[in-house]
């Protein structure tokens, strides 16, 4: 193993220490430092000379690296400031690297693609995402139906199994909904606490999110549809009937015009949401609109 990759616990701690760099537990920071781990990433990513990259959370650069040395492009996002002289020494090599440092729930990345990527053949997020906002970033990014083919992504290995799960398991929920509508997931690979500097607290899991050419089911209204499936899961124990009582305010409405939409959908009132599949949440959407008396 060459002793220059940034992914080794070697070099990391030479550039901490020369940098003076500190771990800000508030931004969720855990360095990889296993080139092992990066390639199996860089391997499910599928990633060629003329692929462009998003990266989000360099740190220090060791995923940063392994991909300038295969991509076309890559632009990578550090909401923190304290790591930008890092990345601009580790970086020096690469002269396909641009580092934005701006908060990735705040950036443009419509933009940032279309300044940066504009000539790659195609744009792809590969990333070691800061596990305590893994949710508002992948939801910020398919929402925004951004030109982005997949998506290779770590985060906590209990968030990453929501991702795939199926109805009727503990880990289906609200988030499993979402991102199956917008893409497939398979699972990668399982990655241990040890190969993190310094190590968090939980193990891992790789995912990879290819996107669909048209979402899984089709809805009249994206927004009813995801507070629909949010709202089955308030109280995951209740019923379907109860969690939609609490979420539609109407004072006018009565629990049997809920009962009726219900059973319009085919949908008995007194299922769980965990039970419910895509396909039934969306057509519980689309009847919502057929009955104009109701009202979020």
């Amino acid at each position: 193993m060459d002793y220059k990759e940034i992914a080794t616990p070697v070099r990391t701690r030479m550039l901490l220490e020369k940098h003076g760099f500190s771990f800000k537990k508030s931004l969720g920071q855990n360095f990889l430092i296993d080139t092992n781990v990066i390639n199996n990433i860089i391997s499910a990513s599928g990633i060629t000379e003329q692929s462009g990259v998003i990266e989000i959370g360099p740190g220090m650069g060791s995923l940063t690296e392994q991909l300038a040395k295969r991509a076309k492009k890559v632009v990578a996002f550090e909401i923190d400031q304290r790591l930008i002289p890092v990345l601009e020494e580790t970086m020096s090599p690469y002269d396909n690297v641009t580092v934005i440092n701006e908060d990735i729930l705040k950036a443009d990345v419509q933009q940032a693609i279309e300044t940066h990527l504009h000539d790659c053949e195609e744009v792809l997020v590969v990333a070691n995402l800061p596990y305590y906002i893994t949710t508002p970033i992948l939801m910020g990014l398919l929402e925004k139906h951004l030109p982005i083919k997949s998506y290779v992504v770590m985060m906590q290995k209990e968030v990453g199994e929501r991702l795939s799960a199926k109805p009727s398991t503990k880990s289906y929920g609200s988030l499993s909904i979402a991102v199956q509508y917008y893409t497939s997931v398979e699972k990668v690979m399982v990655v241990p606490k040890g190969v993190f500097m310094p190590p968090p607290n939980v193990d891992s899991l790789v995912v990879k999110l290819t996107a669909l050419a048209q979402p899984a089911v089709q809805v009249e209204d994206e927004a009813l549809f995801f507070q629909l499936t949010r709202g089955a899961f308030v109280q995951r124990r209740k019923t379907i009937l109860n969690n939609y009582t609490s979420l539609i305010k109407d004072s006018k409405m009565h629990k049997e015009s809920i009962v009726s939409w219900l059973q319009s959908a085919g949908i008995e009132p007194t299922r769980r949401g965990e039970s419910l599949t895509l396909q039934e949440f969306a057509t519980l959407a689309n009847k919502f609109k057929e009955n104009v008396e109701l009202s979020i």
